[in-house]
């Protein structure tokens, strides 16, 4: 098995980290099919109470499903962590993919989503570098829907 490991910020000079923790993690169920609809239609919990052990399944528009394993929910860290264990997104060369994000504050104000996805291949199977780009244009699109939102909704998650 190969372990592969992508990081990328995505910057909001505009939105505290708590606001984007509470949109990103605390109520990602309501908020990305409203935001994200192109890729998200459904998120609803299968097991747990949204904390560490909860599994998630993702219903996915034109891409099928995903589960998610919740590994670290912190909101006092502004920390949250999953795995997927089954779905499209694993392909037939991925055994599981990491998500780890972590919100701080940024330099000048608002926030930076600090991002790390780590993809593990299956035995021997090559792991081509443009499904992590595509990955990542992805979470890129999600952060900045949230930001949007967020911005045109500024009485949410204060």
């Amino acid at each position: 098995m190969g372990v592969f490991t992508y990081e990328f910020d995505h910057v909001s000079t505009r939105l505290s980290p708590h606001r984007m923790f509470k949109a990103l993690v605390v109520d990602s169920d309501h908020v990305f099919p409203k935001v994200y609809p192109q890729v998200f239609k459904k998120l609803e919990n299968i097991s747990g109470n949204g904390g560490p052990g909860t599994i998630k399944k993702a219903n996915l528009a034109g891409h099928g499903h995903q589960v998610n394993h919740i590994d670290v929910s912190d909101t006092e860290k502004l920390e949250f962590g999953y795995t997927i264990v089954e779905g499209d997104a694993l392909k037939d060369h991925l055994e599981k993919i990491h998500n780890h994000i972590k919100i701080v504050e940024g330099a000048h104000g608002g926030c930076v989503v600090k991002s790390t996805a780590k993809y593990f291949t299956k035995g021997n199977a090559e792991f081509k570098e443009e499904y992590a780009i595509q990955s990542k244009d992805k979470y890129a699109g999600l952060f900045k829907a949230v930001e949007n939102y967020l911005l045109e909704n500024p009485h949410l998650y204060n």
